[in-house]
């Protein structure tokens, strides 16, 4: 059985590309939703790049983003994340 290693404390995804966040250098990055509506998830290669590429989360949902440690990611809405590890 898969069990989630929280590696951070809970953090509020930043809003905008020039303010995103590497969510302190993760690999994986655990996202909840807890707002009432979709939200637009982005991750970048650096803070304001032009590349960014997107997916949407359903409302009160929850994500497992694997990402580069140098990777940075914002949302349209300030949602939760944490910096976690799996385990076996």
């Amino acid at each position: 059985m898969q069990r989630t290693k929280i590696l951070s404390d809970i953090l509020s995804i930043p809003t905008t590309a020039g303010t995103a966040s590497s969510i302190s250098s993760a690999t994986c990055v655990r996202i909840h939703n807890d707002v009432g509506s979709i939200v637009t998830v982005s991750i970048s290669t650096a803070v304001g790049a032009g590349s960014t590429f997107s997916f949407s989360m359903p409302a009160n949902s929850v994500e497992f983003l694997e990402k580069l440690p140098t990777d940075v990611i914002y949302a349209s809405s300030a949602i939760k994340v944490n910096k976690v590890a799996f385990t076996n």
